[in-house]
């Protein structure tokens, strides 16, 4: 069969920080193309629906398969199927991805017979049988798979992140893909899951809470593959396995490897295994992410994670020690006052890290979700992109938008625009000089992204999609409902009985 992968276009903070290679939907394309399928990739991301067009008409697929990995995106992926299934009606549809994973009737439901299926869970290992399937007329025992009619088997992981690898040369460009001052900028995965249970996260109940490894001289043979200078390690949680950390390393100074690196990580893990990060900083770790995610103990609580305030302000200073560029998340909750607003200002001014503000979102698969959907105050899809208010506020939606976009002015202020060139310019003439204008551009876009005017704007628009009204929330919820792929328990979890302890004593409660 011809299928076509597409990834839709870009969310609201890709458009300035960081635009990143579709890796996911690169492995589910070589795991059709690997298992005997002609496959073209586009993303819509760096290409428009002209080009989309173009292509199909060109291509004349036999499928097309959507990234559904966010909820901002579905009235899009909806759009673009209904008008593909009018213009080609035989062409098989098909939408995977994370957040449809958790919502597939739905999403069906919206698309009132544009998509012959949902995909859950992890693509590579049911793509290929899914394909085969409807070429033979039957679909209903592929793993994972969801129709109007009917429900398949549980989905299925992959049986080693070793054997699946994504397919890059189908991507056209290349050279668009940044993050930061890492430009151009290559993704790659050394483990898949986490096992920690965070409240606002649905990492955890996609993946059941497991966490599973690629063998370090596979990643180093892709790492010397990859031509960009800038890779971007897309692990929820880095280095958690302290020896898996240090292997991949070895292999990376063994092969005299030279790339720069971002990644992910939590404060406790940074502290538990300092000698590892000590390590990547040496070999090209240059940005390291942390989510705090709030910067008290009340706040630390709510979104359970079992680390202090202490703990974390430490983990900052052990990064800067390692001369690591550090970037921090928190989560501006709807109760925010312009005083806590005020204070957290005063705190992102006073320390050197980069400061990313997103908003608290209930997002299907999360407990916030479970707990707060019934309290949404917009059903519009396109609205949940963690930079907009879906819950009540304690101040008025305009000052909310006011205090908030303010707020995140103090990034703009400290790591962009004149400050940045001129902090950056050696930086910038190299890239420019390879021409490379993603990092560039980024600087001047802040406001004509983030504008208060605008984010309250998009509550007056009509929507065109919404989610179904949520029913009443029980007292007490069952939390393997929650899971895409059931919790496997300790053998789902690559991680030597010390680590295993200290997740468990990281960890605030929901069971597996």
């Amino acid at each position: 069969m011809k299928l076509l992968a597409v990834h839709p276009s870009a969310l609201m903070y890709t458009r300035v920080f960081l635009r990143l290679e579709p890796l996911g939907l690169e492995l589910v394309a070589g795991a059709a193309r690997n298992a005997g399928h002609d496959v073209q990739l586009i993303d819509l991301q760096v290409e428009k629906h002209k080009d989309y067009w173009k292509l199909v008409e060109e291509f004349r697929p036999d499928a097309v398969c959507f990234c559904g990995n966010y909820l901002a995106n579905i009235p899009e992926i909806v759009d673009l199927c209904k008008e593909t299934k009018d213009r080609f009606p035989d062409c098989f549809t098909i939408v995977g991805g994370h957040s449809v994973s958790f919502i597939p009737q739905d999403v069906l439901g919206l698309s009132e017979g544009a998509i012959d299926c949902i995909l859950k869970g992890e693509g590579e290992p049911s793509i290929g049988p899914l394909l085969e399937g409807w070429l033979n007329g039957d679909i209903s025992q592929v793993p994972g798979v969801v129709t109007t009619e009917f429900e398949g088997p549980p989905p299925t992981f992959v049986k080693s992140l070793d054997e699946v690898r994504p397919a890059r040369d189908l991507l056209r460009h290349r050279n668009k893909y940044f993050i930061g001052t890492l430009d151009p900028a290559a993704s790659i995965e050394f483990a898949r899951g986490c096992p920690w249970d965070c409240t606002f996260c649905s990492a955890w109940t996609f993946y059941g809470r497991s966490y599973r490894t690629a063998d370090p001289k596979v990643i180093a043979d892709e790492l010397e593959a990859l031509k960009e200078p800038g890779v971007f390690i897309v692990d929820d949680v880095a280095f958690v396995h302290a020896e898996h950390g240090l292997a991949i390393a070895a292999e990376i100074r063994k092969r005299g490897i030279k790339k720069e690196y971002y990644l992910e990580t939590r404060a406790d893990v940074l502290l538990r295994n300092k000698e590892v990060f000590k390590e990547w900083s040496e070999i090209g770790l240059s940005y390291i992410f942390i989510g705090l995610e709030a910067v008290d103990e009340e706040g630390l609580k709510k979104f359970r994670k079992r680390v202090s305030v202490d703990r974390n302000f430490e983990a900052l200073e052990y990064a800067r020690s390692l001369g690591l560029m550090v970037a921090i998340n928190l989560i501006a909750d709807p109760s925010w006052t312009k005083e806590r607003f005020e204070t957290i200002r005063q705190w992102c001014l006073e320390i050197p890290d980069i400061v990313n503000i997103s908003v608290t979102t209930p997002y299907p698969g999360t407990e916030i979700w479970h707990k707060e959907a019934r309290r949404l105050t917009t059903r519009d899809y396109r609205l949940f992109d963690i930079q907009h208010a879906v819950l009540p506020t304690t101040l008025s939606l305009p000052e909310f938008y006011e205090e908030l976009v303010k707020t995140q002015q103090v990034l703009n202020t400290k790591h962009m625009g004149w400050s940045a060139l001129r902090d950056t310019v050696g930086i910038a003439a190299r890239l420019l000089s390879k021409g490379q204008t993603n990092f560039v551009k980024m600087i001047w876009k802040f406001n004509s992204v983030f504008n208060p005017k605008l984010q309250l704007a998009d509550h007056m628009r009509r929507p065109r999609y919404e989610m179904p009204v949520q029913p009443d929330v029980v007292d007490k919820m069952n939390v393997k409902e929650l899971y895409v792929h059931g919790p496997g328990g300790r053998k789902s979890r690559t991680l030597d009985d010390d680590t295993e302890k200290f997740v468990d004593q990281t960890r605030m409660g929901a069971d597996a």
